[in-house]
């Protein structure tokens, strides 16, 4: 079975890239976030969801604007005073529940790196191109 290495944000160049959209936070995790007091950041969108322990959950960004907690250096705010308190979404991407994501295509740049371009065309034989 041919594995692929599992990405390491790490070594990306374009770090705060991914955080161009924010994340959903559950409402449990975002109270403890907002007691750090970090300036800036905030939440958005609260809304009724099972699949979060709290029943609900809250997002980081308006629309489709980037990370509220994203510093004027592009890094997280949240990473920098308690990474603990960092959302899961965000530790995990650009994996979810252990296989990368859909849309890291999308927003990671190390995955848009890794996907293999499609194959080119096949040239067309000499006898083909006098036809058209």
């Amino acid at each position: 079975m041919n594995r692929k290495k599992k990405i390491d944000c790490c070594k990306c160049k374009a770090q705060a890239e991914c955080c161009r959209l924010g994340v959903w936070v559950d409402l449990d995790e975002a109270k403890k976030i907002l007691a750090l007091g970090i300036k800036g950041g905030d939440f958005f969108h609260l809304e009724k969801d099972n699949n979060y322990p709290s029943g609900y959950r809250v997002g980081t960004s308006i629309e489709d604007e980037q990370c509220t907690f994203i510093t004027g250096d592009g890094l997280c705010a949240i990473h920098k005073i308690d990474y603990s308190l960092k959302p899961v979404h965000c530790k995990e991407f650009p994996y979810e529940n252990g296989k990368l994501s859909d849309i890291a295509e999308y927003l990671c740049v190390m995955a848009k790196a890794r996907k293999k371009p499609k194959k080119p065309r096949a040239k067309l034989s000499k006898k083909r191109q006098k036809c058209l």
